[in-house]
């Protein structure tokens, strides 16, 4: 079954995260408040104990939540997990807990993918941890797109849109080096996130999406003064997304481009680099902030934050963005089923 067309009643999956992080913490949270109706948690029992969960109950399939007793917290079995997670201290960086964190977003992915959950909403991981515990994976997305990816086939051009009420933005590079996104940064890249924001705004509701394009340098390099990439291959490929029937426009000046996008301008904004790009979303309010990762054949959506190791196991993580996350990706889910 292909998880873009599946029922309106499928769960979500929500991934716990680094179980020494946040991430169980604003899950329980969620469920104290009543706001994990029709989703299930792949992560270990005991550790969503540990973060203040009075009863879980175990299940085998996404779609058992009928079984579940009242008050009791959903969690999938997933296999593989390490042993002895709830007794990690919390809020330092632990292999066992990285390799965790994989080893719950791959059963997720495996539940959408054979259609049996709608969408998957991941907790935050550490990168460190992740490394620690021999994923070969600097993050969410990019591990992702190679489970999205089927032996021998060529994995499917992903890009992280960080979004909320007021603003979307679709990053070029990511998770790398600024020095090394400098060097990522070319025609076809910019134009391969163009086609990804305009086919994926297409498909959570915006039938002729305006995108506009932040340039790299100062004042979107002044004609060449600041800098050439602008001229190189930016406009060349807002250019050629014209030609191809998108409603794309740019380069603008990045110091001004996100506040014109936030008044209404624009839809989208396409940033060349993470920070670029993510620094004024994240201004507007971490706690509305949603993560997506686009060009996936299935919805995921993650809070805006990290694993806050710093309060993890202190009782005070907000379960907002997490929250926005699962209404996101309800919301994605249910436009895919409408064209897919």
């Amino acid at each position: 079954m292909n998880a873009t067309n599946t029922t309106t009643d499928l769960p979500l999956v929500l991934t716990m995260g680094d179980p020494v992080g946040i991430g169980p913490e604003i899950i329980v949270r969620a469920f104290e408040r009543g706001e994990l109706r029709n989703a299930v948690v792949a992560g270990d029992a005991a550790v969503l104990r540990r973060a203040g969960a009075a009863m879980t109950a175990l299940v085998d399939e996404p779609g058992d939540l009928a079984a579940v007793p009242p008050g009791c917290l959903p969690m999938l079995a997933v296999p593989g997990l390490p042993e002895g997670l709830a007794a990690l201290p919390w809020g330092r960086i632990d292999a066992s807990a990285g390799a965790a964190a994989a080893r719950c977003i791959e059963h997720a992915v495996r539940c959408v993918q054979q259609g049996r959950a709608a969408a998957i909403v991941t907790a935050p991981v550490h990168k460190e941890a992740l490394a620690a515990g021999g994923v070969p994976y600097p993050g969410h997305t990019e591990m992702l797109q190679a489970l999205a990816t089927s032996a021998g086939s060529t994995p499917p051009p992903v890009r992280m849109m960080l979004a909320n009420d007021e603003l979307r933005v679709v990053l070029v590079t990511i998770h790398v080096a600024l020095r090394r996104a400098l060097e990522l940064l070319d025609f076809d890249a910019v134009l391969s996130t163009l086609e990804i924001a305009h086919a994926a705004a297409r498909g959570f509701g915006f039938d002729a999406p305006r995108i506009a394009v932040a340039g790299l340098n100062p004042h979107a390099g002044e004609g060449g003064l600041f800098g050439d990439e602008e001229i190189r291959f930016i406009a060349p490929a807002v250019q050629a997304a014209q030609a191809r029937g998108m409603d794309a426009r740019g380069p603008f000046a990045p110091d001004t481009v996100f506040m014109r996008a936030r008044r209404g301008e624009f839809d989208l904004v396409v940033a060349m680099t993470h920070d670029h790009g993510l620094i004024p979303v994240k201004y507007l309010g971490v706690e509305d902030g949603v993560n997506v990762t686009l060009g996936l054949p299935f919805v995921r959506t993650s809070p805006d934050h990290g694993t806050a190791f710093d309060i993890a196991g202190q009782g005070r993580a907000d379960p907002a963005s997490l929250l926005a996350a699962m209404k996101w990706a309800r919301r994605l889910a249910g436009s895919r089923r409408k064209v897919g």
